[in-house]
């Protein structure tokens, strides 16, 4: 009964970008803003899902797709993020839903990948705590329609990118930067509007699983020397549990308080209680590690494979993070909801994909989950990222990380030999080391 998928993305993927009623999310802003993103691509057509979600469907069927986690596009459903809500962006979800299901595939919602209206930033935003009753507001509407048919649903996907490529390094929509401030209010405050949704969620159907997506990579140490060890657990405990341990310990790590300083988040009473509400489920997106000393992080490890991210192949790391988040919080069960590789593809005269590196990396990363399932992590299921190329955020159409080759000018789906390999695996449902 594991739960083997693929993942996408609305924006990565939908395009209609201003079409049917859909109203103007702060990524159209964004990569409508010259210079903020690679080539001046843009997510206006992407991989065109909106009209060709029935080929699209058909292709995980023929891969024999478990389930299939998608993202629903807030201002396409609400278009100013309240108020009125769109007709037709509902009945889009409809008949995607309902031709999943007739494909024998297993719908898993995400509320919010990103895509975050723009009328709703101009008043505010994630910074206006007034603006969080919305999201559950906009939950609410979700579940009504699909929770029928819909049994997981999580909240946010990567809240920690939202606030610090948003809000920090500007890499990412709304695309303001150095607000050091305005990152841990941002923080904060999306933990607290997942907290209003759960119960959102629940209220509707209380048979229903509801949980969240933390991106989660592991930090380890360059040597055993306690100097880098500290260093390492100085950067884990301080960065990235931002989420894990508000939610399951119900308060904000030391070191996290600590590294804060004047920037503190304005708490009010009743929010950590809020925060950390029993979850059905936790999604866990993870591609690599960082690994860290006392003269600071390791930009390059000698002898390592690099991804066409920049990102350090690191399989073995998966596991020992995936145990060291199972030792230090009571967690539901995990779903592994992103873990792929971006490598640049070659279509070979065959017109097939040969991306030996993208299958090494997944059939490492099933391996290392398979021993830390043996290690006692509840691991339910692996939803590959992603089931097509699409358009990767700051780096526009550049960087592949579809086991579905997408050619941008002519939308042709391709299969790649990762597809098909993943595709024996799920039949089989076992992995050859």
């Amino acid at each position: 009964d594991f739960l083997w998928g693929a993942a996408t993305a609305a924006y990565q993927i939908e395009g209609a970008w201003n079409e049917d009623g859909k109203g103007e999310s702060i990524w159209d802003r964004f990569c409508h803003t010259p210079g903020k993103i690679t080539n001046a691509d843009t997510g206006d057509v992407a991989c065109d899902h909106y009209h060709r979600y029935p080929e699209d469907i058909a292709l995980m069927r023929q891969l024999g797709l478990k389930a299939y986690r998608f993202s629903i596009s807030w201002p396409r459903v609400l278009p100013a993020g309240f108020g009125r809500v769109n007709p037709a962006g509902l009945d889009f979800y409809d008949r995607l839903v309902d031709a999943l299901l007739a494909a024998n595939i297993e719908p898993f919602i995400t509320l919010h990948h990103w895509d975050f209206p723009q009328v709703l930033h101009e008043r505010g935003g994630w910074i206006n705590r007034d603006n969080l009753p919305y999201f559950a507001d906009y939950t609410a509407l979700m579940v009504k329609r699909l929770g029928d048919r819909v049994r997981r649903w999580a909240t946010l996907n990567e809240p920690r990118d939202i606030a610090d490529a948003g809000y920090g390094s500007g890499e990412h929509a709304p695309g303001i930067k150095d607000d050091w401030k305005s990152v841990r209010q941002v923080i904060h405050n999306l933990l607290v509007a997942h907290g209003l949704a759960i119960p959102a969620i629940r209220a509707i159907n209380p048979a229903l699983e509801a949980g969240i997506v933390l991106d989660v990579w592991g930090v380890e140490p360059t040597s055993d020397d306690p100097a880098d060890i500290t260093a390492a657990d100085l950067v884990w405990n301080s960065q990235r549990i931002d989420f894990l341990h508000p939610i399951f310990q119900g308060c904000y790590h030391p070191s996290r308080i600590d590294a804060d300083g004047d920037n503190l988040p304005e708490i009010k009473a009743g929010d950590m209680a809020l925060i950390s509400q029993k979850l059905d489920f936790l999604g866990i997106n993870s591609y690599s590690r960082t690994q860290v000393g006392a003269q600071g992080i390791t930009s390059q490890v000698p002898g390592a494979e690099y991804t066409d991210m920049g990102w350090e192949v690191c399989a073995p790391a998966f596991r020992r993070m995936l145990n060291r988040i199972n030792n230090d919080y009571t967690l539901p069960p995990i779903y592994i909801t992103e873990n792929g590789a971006a490598f640049p593809d070659v279509v070979s005269k065959d017109g097939k994909i040969h991306d030996d590196r993208r299958l090494d990396y997944l059939r490492q990363h099933f391996t290392q989950v398979r021993l830390a399932m043996q290690d006692g992590v509840d691991v339910r299921g692996f939803f590959v990222w992603s089931l097509l190329d699409n358009f990767e955020w700051g780096h526009g159409n550049t960087k592949r990380f579809g086991i579905i080759r997408v050619d941008y000018d002519t939308q042709k789906r391709t299969i790649k030999d990762s597809g098909e390999w993943y595709s024996r695996v799920i039949s089989s449902n076992s992995v050859d080391r």
